[in-house]
């Protein structure tokens, strides 16, 4: 059996991208150890309760990895959070001032909005529709 355990994020600053997923999406720490020969964090983050991927908070340490930074995927949607809630959530980016790119609509497949991170990064919060495959509970 293989899952994806984490995904890398490059971040311009650990305490910065630390401040906005937890303080403003609610995300919680899961690990942030220190790597002395590389000096480095391993930072780690997920929503509350995920049995799913993790972020890694990759600090950019080369001007080339810098001019990544909030643009990993050319500007598309390169990451989505699931709810089972989806009007909590959204009002939460909204109450939190969260840039929203492109507001709630209803899909085929669910509802779905799009938000920017700290750096740009575009991702789709999304409640799949009951029956989807990813909809809750997840049974896979």
């Amino acid at each position: 059996m293989q899952t994806i355990a984490h995904i890398a994020l490059v971040v311009r600053d650990y305490d910065e991208a630390l401040d906005f997923y937890i303080t403003i999406l609610g995300f919680e720490l899961l690990e942030d150890t220190y790597q002395k020969e590389q000096d480095k964090r391993w930072v780690v983050v997920a929503p509350p309760h995920s049995k799913g991927s993790a972020l890694l908070l990759a600090r950019a340490s080369t001007p080339e990895q810098e001019k990544f930074i909030g643009n990993q995927t050319g500007k598309r949607v390169f990451l989505f959070l699931s709810t089972d809630d989806f009007e909590h959530d959204y009002q939460n980016l909204i109450d939190k001032k969260v840039t929203i790119v492109r507001p709630m609509k209803v899909a085929e497949y669910g509802k779905v909005a799009v938000f920017s991170d700290l750096y740009g990064n575009l991702w789709d919060l999304v409640q799949f529709a009951e029956g989807h495959p990813f909809a809750y509970p997840v049974s896979r």
